[in-house]
């Protein structure tokens, strides 16, 4: 028995599994240890530089290389034995197809380690809370700080998304385990730190409070969905969470003041307007979509965005609280587009957060794709939707609607430029495949579509949530899984 003993990062893994599987190490063999773990180990430690090189490259798939990244930021001390026996398994053995059965418990247990390091990731990129500490004289640029405690080591994967999202600014990231810093350049990790180093409360908190009552609806309280999606160990660093008691406690009374108030005031908050106060005329179309498509190449993926903010090319921007952009990287090698934002992406600006979406993240971690490495966007960006009491209900886009809308896609398609591009639903397969597409009798694979090396064609996920018959159901998403795991072909 041998122990290895490796910096605690998926590179450090990576390079000495491949040395271990070149001198065939068995599994059973070998106890993976963090350098730097405090408790030292019975057994004599493997000297790695013993060990040979492959002579060759070795044929791992990609779909087990990504999720390795994302298991190896867990916290787990058996993360390294698990990853080597699965690639032994996969390399040395004959279970080529081993992820593909979920049942496996390897298998099964990297998806659940995977998935965990999604949710941190996530929580992360939510409950980050910057606060201002000064301004750099020098470069005007304000500086900030923010504190989080992640449960897993995360730090280094997610901090691309904050030197995307605020490039503008220089910002450090403190946690228990890892730092990041950010200069406007480049990112910079540093060891962690107690909480103690960072500020407690900077004016911002204020404003933070201010927005949370605004948004707070208590007609959709739900207690345990909200500590679900907000647990409560992330509170004590949140400025608004001071509020959540409060806006709880008294939520049922405010839901039975709006529900007294007069209907011009219960309305939503895109159609709600004063008594006595004229509804304003359709602001003018303030971009034309075709011109911004046909400068797509000459603009940023961030421009085409605010370009789009802009657009009054139909009359959905009206009565929708927001513009709803696609999202992810601009480099993802697959991209997914649905039909049209509904009731939740509208509120919170973000494609596929609603039911459908979430139905769509649990088939996607089954089939074995990152959605944080896809480019998830719609063919119609703005909600359509009619009043049915006091809910919004979706009403599909018009064959105009969705025309007019069509450059934004299009702009999004050539500035990703994706290889694997899934059409969800019949709406988004006319906006982009061709206005006559056959959704039922042509789904899967699409040929003689050139906006990608492989084109898909598959149903919407809310076709899914609006089945109630079981076995239809299972039935329906079978053939659903399916489809989506044609992007996983090489």
């Amino acid at each position: 028995m041998k122990t290895v003993r490796i910096e605690p990062r998926y590179s450090a893994w990576r390079d000495e599994a491949r040395r271990l599987l070149a001198q065939g190490v068995l599994p059973d063999s070998i106890i993976w240890e963090d350098e730097g773990s405090e408790i030292e180990s019975l057994f004599g430690g493997l000297d790695s530089d013993t060990v040979p090189t492959p002579a060759g490259p070795l044929k791992i798939p990609r779909q087990f290389l990504e999720l390795a990244e994302l298991v190896a930021c867990h916290s787990h001390p058996e993360r390294w034995a698990l990853l080597y026996r699965t690639v032994w398994r996969l390399t040395k053995g004959s279970e080529k197809h081993l992820l593909q059965i979920m049942s496996d418990r390897d298998v099964n247990r990297l998806n659940d380690f995977a998935s965990a390091v999604r949710r941190d990731r996530h929580k992360m990129k939510a409950f980050v809370r910057f606060r201002k500490i000064g301004l750099d004289e020098e470069s005007g640029r304000e500086q900030f700080v923010a504190w989080f405690e992640p449960d897993h080591h995360i730090v280094e994967l997610t901090a691309p998304f904050f030197a995307k999202r605020f490039a503008s600014m220089d910002w450090s990231i403190l946690t228990p385990d890892q730092c990041v810093h950010w200069n406007g350049r480049k990112l910079e990790f540093t060891a962690g730190v107690s909480k103690k180093e960072a500020p407690d409360s900077d004016a911002l908190d204020d404003y933070w409070r201010t927005y949370y009552s605004h948004i707070f609806n208590p007609a959709r309280l739900k207690l345990k969905a909200m500590q679900s999606e907000m647990p409560k160990k992330y509170w004590k660093n949140l400025p608004e969470a001071p509020l959540i008691a409060e806006l709880t406690s008294q939520a049922s009374l405010r839901t039975g003041e709006m529900v007294e108030a007069p209907s011009s005031q219960r309305a939503h908050v895109s159609e709600r307007i004063p008594a006595g106060v004229p509804k304003p005329a359709p602001k003018p179309i303030q971009v034309n979509p075709v011109e911004v498509l046909r400068q797509a190449d000459t603009l940023k993926l961030s421009e085409i965005h605010d370009q789009a903010d802009h657009c009054r090319a139909c009359q959905l921007h009206d009565r929708a609280t927001q513009l709803v952009f696609g999202v992810g990287p601009e480099t993802a090698n697959l991209m997914i587009v649905g039909e049209q934002p509904g009731d939740q992406e509208d509120l919170q600006g973000l494609p596929f957060v609603g039911p459908a979406g979430k139905l769509l993240d649990e088939a996607l971690s089954e089939v074995g794709i990152d959605r944080s490495q896809t480019y998830v966007t719609n063919a119609v960006k703005h909600f359509k939707w009619k009043r049915r009491e006091k809910r919004r209900i979706h009403q599909s886009p018009s064959a105009d609607e969705v025309h007019v809308c069509r450059p934004w896609v299009l702009a999004e398609v050539l500035k990703v430029r994706p290889k694997v591009l899934i059409c969800l639903g019949a709406t988004a397969a006319k906006s982009l495949i061709r206005s006559d597409f056959r959704l039922l009798e042509e789904r899967g694979t699409v040929e003689g579509c050139e906006l990608a090396e492989r084109v898909i064609a598959t149903i919407h996920p809310s076709y899914l949530l609006r089945i109630r018959d079981s076995t239809q159901h299972q039935t329906e998403r079978a053939a659903w899984i399916g489809d989506l795991k044609l992007a996983l072909v090489a």
